[in-house]
């Protein structure tokens, strides 16, 4: 997959918390810090995200996009 942004950063999910719409995904970065992106829940359920998961952090502006490849 092809993308613009030029910032990427593999993290591990450490927490998933679901609403009725939208869910919040908290992940472990090598840059011994934490990260949180923001998703519908039909987002999460397209890629399959779950916790212990490693996936690539797309950041592009003030969006943090999750890649799971």
């Amino acid at each position: 997959m092809k993308y613009g942004a030029r910032n990427q950063i593999i993290g591990e999910i450490t927490e998933i918390r679901r609403g009725d719409v939208m869910c919040q995904v908290r992940l472990n970065v090598t840059a011994d810090a934490v990260m949180n992106s923001v998703m519908t829940m039909e987002s999460l359920e397209d890629l399959g995200i779950k916790v212990g998961d490693k996936v690539k952090i797309v950041v592009k502006a003030i969006n943090v996009l999750l890649v799971k490849e």
